[in-house]
């Protein structure tokens, strides 16, 4: 009896771990799927309809902000901004699926090979890997919630991504855009 009582805490420790230590592991997938260009393994790690679904809206809110409460007020803009808002919603919904990261890494590739911006400096070798989480800082804000912030644009403005355990899997639910 002490044995199989043994054998449960060992196993319920053992999923614990992997638990706590999900975040990491989906972080270190994203890093390996983004460097091996694999929208495949990509979509493990990510929660693309979730992750469109914010990043839409944090796209709209900018625009709505942008225009000022001039053009929120008048009849031509507020029909400007639901255009603007609308064509934001249909770019992110293209871009934020396995199919538009692809096209996007795809990009990437002929512009880093353009400008001799690969891992071994020949113009024909492989491109420099994208790391948008590479030295990310993170941190759980709940049991739930993980979010992995970096400094990645250009700007040096940290852009925080946020991971949420689904089961007991973690995926990438959001990225927060610098302001």
């Amino acid at each position: 009896m002490k044995k199989w009582l043994a054998l449960v805490i060992v196993l319920l420790l053992a999923l614990g771990g992997f638990v706590a230590a999900g975040p990491y592991i989906a972080i270190h997938g994203i890093q390996r799927a983004l460097a091996e260009q694999d929208t495949g393994k990509l979509e493990r790690y990510v929660d693309f309809a979730t992750l469109r679904v914010n990043l839409r809206a944090q796209l709209q809110d900018r625009i709505v902000r942008a225009a000022g409460m001039e053009a929120q007020s008048s009849f031509l803009g507020s029909i400007a901004l639901s255009l603007a808002g609308g064509a934001a919603g249909i770019g992110v919904d293209a871009m934020v699926t396995p199919t538009g990261i692809a096209a996007i890494l795809q990009g990437r590739s002929v512009w880093k090979r353009a400008t001799g911006d690969t891992a071994n400096g020949d113009t024909y070798g492989a491109p420099r890997p994208a790391e948008p989480l590479k030295q990310a800082e993170g941190r759980y804000t709940s049991l739930s919630r993980f979010t992995a912030t970096s400094t990645v644009s250009d700007g040096g403005e940290p852009m925080t991504f946020v991971l949420e355990r689904q089961g007991i899997v973690w995926k990438l639910t959001d990225i927060q855009l610098p302001r």
